[in-house]
């Protein structure tokens, strides 16, 4: 039986990752092997960005609704305290969406939030 060598297999392959490299700086667009590393770093980077940006979004979002409790004379503490004693299940990046898009129906989220808040015990002995 011949010899068979992986010829438009191994030509099929390279196609592939050297059109997926397109774009990329220099040697990483034209040379297999460069082309093989760098798309593994991209990959790699990219798995690990889309998990840091949901924290980042996160902290975007609580940064807005401190602002906003703060412009209100409260604290984005006794803020979301407040909210789950009185059973406001909103999410922060809807919290924050309200603080900037419609700002009286957050202040009656902080009026709510607050009394809410005050009439909790607190665990002073």
């Amino acid at each position: 039986m011949p010899r068979v060598r992986k010829g438009s297999a191994r030509k099929r392959a390279h196609k592939r990752v050297l059109r997926e490299a397109r774009g990329y700086y220099g040697t990483k667009s034209r040379h297999f092997q460069q082309a093989k590393v760098a798309l593994t770093r991209a990959g790699a980077f990219a798995w690990r960005d889309r998990r840091a940006r949901k924290r980042d979004m996160r902290r975007l979002w609580i940064t807005r609704i401190t602002a906003a409790c703060r412009m209100r004379g409260t604290r984005y503490s006794l803020f979301m305290n407040g909210l789950k004693h009185s059973g406001i299940t909103l999410n922060r990046k809807m919290l924050s969406q309200m603080a900037i898009e419609d700002p009286k129906a957050f202040d009656q989220l902080v009026e709510t939030a607050v009394k809410a808040s005050k009439a909790t015990p607190t665990n002073a002995d």
